[in-house]
This record gives C-alpha cells, sequence and structure tokens, in this order.
C-alpha cells in the first residue's frame, strides 16, 4: 500500500473529549429563565504579543465553559417532562430586568369620536359582528351582506319580476322610473341618510 494511500494519524484521531464539570475559583450565577450565565471571573488571557488564532481559542474555551456550566445547571434543576412533542426542560421566570429595545409607546389621546361613543354608550362591534357574511338558507352556504353579489342586492339583476296584482306603488310611479330601480334607489337613499346622521353626531360630539 503507497503511503497516499494509507490514511494518516492525524486523520483518524478523534478529538479529545472535554470534560462536563467546570471548575472556577468564583462559581456562576444563573438566569435559567432567560439562559444566563455570568462569569464573576476577570478575564485573563495570554500577552497581546500572541497570535489571533489563540487568543480566539482561549476566548472560545471561556465560552464554551460557560455553556457548559450552564447545561449542567439546567439539567439538575429544571423539571423535565415527556410530551408528544418530545422532551421538554420547563425554564423559570425570568429574574433579572433587562432594558427595552424601544421607549415606551406614549398613552393615545383620546378622539372625539370615542369621547361620544363613551358618553352614548356605544361598544364596538365584535369579530363576528364586523364580518360580512350572512346565512343563506336557499344557498346553504354564507355569503356576503352587502358589497359585489351582497345579500341587499338580492332581486336586481333577475330577469323577470313579480309586480302584484293592482298595485297602488305602480299605478302612481313617476314616467321613467322601473321597479327595477327601486331597489338601486333605496340603497342610495339609505347611504345618504347614514351620511346626514354620521355628520350630525360629529357636530354633537364637537359640542357645536
Amino acid at each position: 500500500m503507497s503511503a497516499d494511500a494509507a490514511p494518516s494519524a492525524a486523520a483518524t484521531s478523534k478529538p479529545a473529549k472535554l470534560p462536563v464539570t467546570v471548575d472556577k475559583p468564583t462559581p456562576y450565577t444563573f438566569d435559567l429563565g432567560l439562559l444566563l450565565a455570568q462569569d464573576p471571573n476577570p478575564l485573563s488571557l495570554t500577552t497581546t504579543t500572541s497570535s489571533p488564532e489563540t487568543r480566539e481559542a482561549e476566548l472560545a474555551a471561556i465560552a464554551r465553559d460557560g455553556t457548559q456550566s450552564l447545561i449542567n445547571q439546567l439539567l439538575t434543576t429544571c423539571p423535565i417532562s415527556a410530551t408528544k412533542e418530545g422532551v421538554l426542560l420547563s425554564l423559570p421566570p425570568p429574574q433579572t430586568a433587562l432594558p427595552r429595545e424601544k421607549p415606551v409607546p406614549a398613552v393615545k389621546a383620546e378622539t372625539k369620536w370615542s369621547a361620544f361613543a363613551k358618553r352614548r354608550g356605544i361598544k364596538p362591534k365584535t369579530r363576528e359582528q364586523r364580518r360580512n357574511l350572512a346565512y343563506d338558507e336557499v344557498t346553504g352556504e354564507f355569503g356576503r351582506k352587502w358589497g359585489y353579489k351582497g345579500a341587499n342586492k338580492a332581486g336586481q339583476d333577475e330577469p323577470i319580476i313579480e309586480v302584484p296584482f293592482n298595485s297602488r306603488k305602480e299605478a302612481e310611479r313617476k314616467e321613467g322610473t322601473t321597479i327595477r330601480g327601486d331597489k338601486r334607489r333605496e340603497v342610495r337613499e339609505k347611504i345618504k341618510r347614514n351620511e346626514r346622521k354620521m355628520r350630525r353626531n360629529q357636530r354633537n360630539a364637537e359640542g357645536r
């Protein structure tokens, strides 16, 4: 067998296992709720003349000791349970108060509408009330209450519309109007009434 084919001793040798116990002159302090391990021992590195690779290796060894100590503390302190999702480790509540990244948001000023609604006892609509859906007993499905193909537009596009016999409304119908346009006119008038009510409520809220 040639020298190139033979595996080198460095390639086949496994890295030495590091100890799972960490001995420090001053013990660590932990905040397990934040997965935090604080090392109070002074940082002692070699002289500044050492190479960057040496300093990186020393810092990595210090970080490894802190991580190993945190893992040991978690496994010996926190309760462990087996669930369907896997083995879970329950952390205690955090003890260290961390500063906020951003300032506390300012309290929003009360708007005129919110003040008016509070005086009148108007409550905001729930999520179900805001949903634009209604059950159609004919089709057996949920459809829109208003808007495109809404229930409020039912009958507007039917090719044939039944007119009641001897209908007084049809007898007194104005020239140029049709029964098909009645529904559209009712919708437009309802929108105008709602806009007038809204403007009146705004004036009342502003105390005019």
